[in-house]
Parts: structure tokens; sequence; C-alpha cells
């Protein structure tokens, strides 16, 4: 652990470069399908809630292996298992090159999700055993502009390649990305061995599983925190994915260009992340929480009523300022939630937040053809402002007892 107050090392900041890299493969991998869900409809003769499931299945078995790398994490070494994950997913993107069929698409994507849940959870946790307690959100949010930047990367390269050269493109872009990221974390992983590698990564005499499991969901406030990180998934994350179809079949405009517009998303999470600082010691956590939220609402509100599809460009951008705002607030509380297991305690974080974007996928999908696309968007984005008052709110109240 980093001394309190004392800077970063620049091994320790190159480090974090790189799992900033890795975390923007990983989202990448996740939202790369978002914007070519018509067309694989289209392709294999199927519902665009059947072809929805490329996303769905993806982030249901992401979810679920985060029970897997939490423990592993901890014992092993976070950025030891961050290096080979991103490897595997670059197997797992050449798969999905060469499926002839949505059954083995969903197989490919399901390789890929296996690797990439490590990724972003196990970064975080990294990060939060290196970096300060009063420089960890800052600190997350460089980290986590690779996961930002990967929303972009996706949802421009899904859409685009898709549009230009065929749905298979995008998945060897991702093969490629995965394979150059895994090779140079290897390299910054085998300097970390030869430097003797600091607590942060070397395993250390932890309580058993079960043990740590239970104190982790006995806490009342790790139990909100992943409460409101589920419904998060569900009303953020999974309706996200209908964004991009939102914009090509209200408006007609081709997928490069919905998922250009939607890659906004990431460009007004960037934004966040470049006055991060400033904003945190302004706002503070729940401050950051409720002005996020109001500004999501307002995005997906113009996104799913206005009928003008140029107004969808200052709504998305606005929409990822403010959504980012809040997932940052967000993943610092995970971090803090059990020190002493924070693989473990990250973990189950994100395990929630994805089997919420798996549960909000399938929802938003089934929705669409009841109420319409542009309903479902405004819904997410009512229901994201009510979880964030109620986080702010909570958050309050923590930070008055902590002062008491």
């Amino acid at each position: 652990m980093t001394a309190a107050g004392a800077p970063l090392s620049a091994a320790t900041r190159r480090s974090i470069v790189l799992l900033s890299l890795a975390t923007f493969s990983s989202m990448a991998a996740q939202r790369i399908c978002d914007a070519m869900l018509p067309e694989l409809a289209r392709v294999f003769a199927v519902s665009l809630a059947h072809a929805a499931q490329v996303v769905s299945v993806f982030a249901v078995v992401y979810g679920l292996a985060q029970l897997f790398y939490g423990p592993l994490g901890d014992r092993l070494g976070k950025f030891r298992i961050v290096t080979y994950a991103t490897l595997w997913c670059g197997v797992g993107s050449i798969a999905a090159i060469f499926a002839g069929s949505l059954e083995m698409l969903l197989l490919a994507r399901v390789m890929v999700a296996l690797g990439a849940a490590a990724i972003i959870p196990l970064s975080m946790a990294w990060t939060g055993d290196v970096a300060p307690p009063e420089q960890l959100q800052e600190t997350l949010a460089r980290v986590g502009l690779g996961t930002t930047l990967g929303i972009v990367g996706g949802q421009l390269m899904g859409g685009l390649l898709t549009d230009t050269l065929g749905w298979r493109w995008a998945f060897g872009f991702m093969a490629l990305l995965f394979g150059v990221v895994g090779l140079l974390l290897q390299h910054d992983w085998r300097r970390q061995q030869a430097a003797a590698p600091t607590g942060g990564s070397r395993p250390v005499a932890r309580p058993a599983f079960v043990l740590q499991v239970l104190a982790i969901l006995a806490d009342r406030w790790s139990r909100i925190v992943l409460f409101t990180g589920f419904v998060e998934g569900a009303a953020g994350f999974g309706v996200l994915a209908i964004w991009a179809s939102h914009l090509h079949q209200a408006f007609g405009l081709s997928l490069s260009a919905a998922g250009a517009i939607v890659a906004l998303v990431g460009i007004g999470g960037m934004l966040y992340m470049t006055v991060a600082r400033h904003l945190i010691r302004r706002f503070g956590p729940p401050g950051l929480a409720l002005t996020g939220v109001c500004m999501l609402g307002l995005a997906t509100l113009t996104l799913g009523f206005v009928p003008y599809w140029l107004a969808s460009v200052p709504a998305c951008l606005l929409g990822g300022f403010g959504f980012f705002m809040f997932h940052n607030t967000m993943q610092a509380n995970a971090t803090q939630m059990a020190p002493g297991a924070r693989g473990i305690a990250v973990s189950f974080f994100a395990s929630a937040l994805f089997l919420g974007q798996s549960l909000g996928v399938l929802l938003a999908a089934s929705l669409i053809e009841r109420l319409g696309s542009g309903v479902v968007i405004a819904l997410g984005g009512g229901t994201i402002m009510v979880l964030g008052v109620f986080f702010a709110r909570a958050l309050q109240r923590r930070q008055h007892r902590d002062i008491a």
C-alpha cells in the first residue's frame, strides 16, 4: 500500500495506464455488439430480442464469473489475473470471427465474457491496493478513463465496421486489441516480479472465502452498494444497449451514424474524467451522484421523446457526463466496502452490476414492442434518477455518522 499522501511512483502510474488500456478493451468487448444488433438479427433471421442475447448472455456470464475471480485475484495476484484474462479474450474474439451461426457467436461471446469478467473489477481492486485513500477516487477516474473510452470504441467500431466491412471485422479488431494489450500487460507484470512486487500484488494470508463473503453481506452499507450497483446495471448499462437501435429504427440513421452518436456517451464520460479532480473536491460524493443522475435523466428524456435526431447528439454527451459522475462515485465506494478482501468485494459489485445489465437488456428488448424504444429509454433514465437520489441520501447519512 502506498503511504498516505505520497505520490504514486512512475512505475505504478505506468501500470495504471496499462490497466486503463485493459479496461478499454473489456468495455469495448461489452459494447461492440450494441450497434450491430439489427444486422445480426437480419443475418441470422431472428428477432431483435433474440439477437440481443449476444449482449445479455455476455452480461450473465460476466456477472457470475466475478464470484470466481474475486478470491482468485486476492490470492494469486490481481495484476497477474488481469494479464492472462486479457490474452484469453483475444482467443474468444478470434472464435467470434469464424462463427457460422448465432449459437456459435454466443459461445464465442461466452469465452470473451469469461476473460473480460476479471479485467475491470480486478483493475479497480489493484488500484485500491496501491492508491492512498485521499487519492483513490481520482486515481480510479484515470483507470475508468479506459472504461469510458471503451464505450466510445465499442459503439463506434461496432457500427462502423458492421456497416462497411461486415460484423466479423469488428471481432477481428477486438482480437488484435486484446492481443496487443495482453502482451504489454505481461511485460509489465514480469517487470513487477523482477522489482520485488508491493503488497498490492503479493498474496497474503486471509480469512476463509466463506467468512469474507458473509462479512461483506452482513454489512448494511455493503448491501446498499451492491443493490445500487444491480439497479444501475439494469437501468443504466442495460438500457444503453438499445440506444443505437432506437436511433437506427426511429430516425432511419445508418448503424455507423447511430453507433457514432451513442459513442458520445463515452466522450461525455471522458470529459468528466478530465475534470473529475475539481468536481470531486467541489461537490463531494453525494453531490456528484445527485447531479450526475439529474443530467442523465434529462438526457434520456430528450433522447426518448424529442422527434429530431440532432437532439440526440448533445443528449448523449450530457448523459455520458452525468452517468459517469454517478458511476465513478459507485466505484470508489465499492473498493472501500471490505479493504481486507478488496478483490472479492469489488468482484461482488461487478457481479451485481452486470447481472443487472443482463436483466436490463432482456427487459428493454421485450418492452420495446409494447411501449416503444423511446419510452423504454426514458424509463431507464427515470429509474436511475430515483436510484441516485436514494444513494446520495444514504451516502450523506453515512458520512454524518462517520463524522459524529
